[in-house]
């Protein structure tokens, strides 16, 4: 499916970016998401970190940016700024990932840490996906 004024040059990058962004964030909050979910770090590394995630969250950063890429798409062709592609992902995030990740969380019983910090990560993949889409244009 295409839409109009996607750039799949500006998606691929998102998506890259996006998934850095995401990799430097827990890397910086491992302790305090760790201490969230209840683990420690002894028991992260029993568990052990299987490559079939990374590649799993790798491909829906890119979902995630083709969609976001069609969203601001939608706006005209002659949309696609940095503004426009900030403010999409900051709506998609508020409409949809915040609300759907509070509403998860409270039925699991997570800590309110556990939903801020993961909501941040989704905010921040979402701006800098914005960001790239809007910077590239169509």
């Amino acid at each position: 499916m295409e839409f109009p004024g996607t750039n799949y040059i500006a998606v691929v990058v998102a998506a890259i970016a996006s998934f850095a962004f995401g990799s430097i964030f827990y890397m910086v909050l491992s302790k305090p998401w760790m201490a969230a979910i209840g683990k420690t770090e002894a028991q992260m590394k029993a568990d052990g970190m299987k490559r079939s995630v990374f590649v799993v969250t790798a491909l829906a950063q890119l979902v995630m940016a083709w969609a976001l890429s069609g969203i601001i798409g939608h706006l005209g062709t002659d949309q696609l700024t940095v503004m426009n592609g900030l403010i999409s992902a900051a709506f998609v995030w508020v409409g949809f990932v915040a609300t759907t990740l509070t509403v998860n969380h409270g039925f699991q019983g997570a800590k309110k840490s556990l939903t801020i910090i993961d909501g941040s990560h989704w905010l921040g993949v979402l701006l800098v996906q914005g960001l790239v889409i809007g910077l590239f244009g169509v």
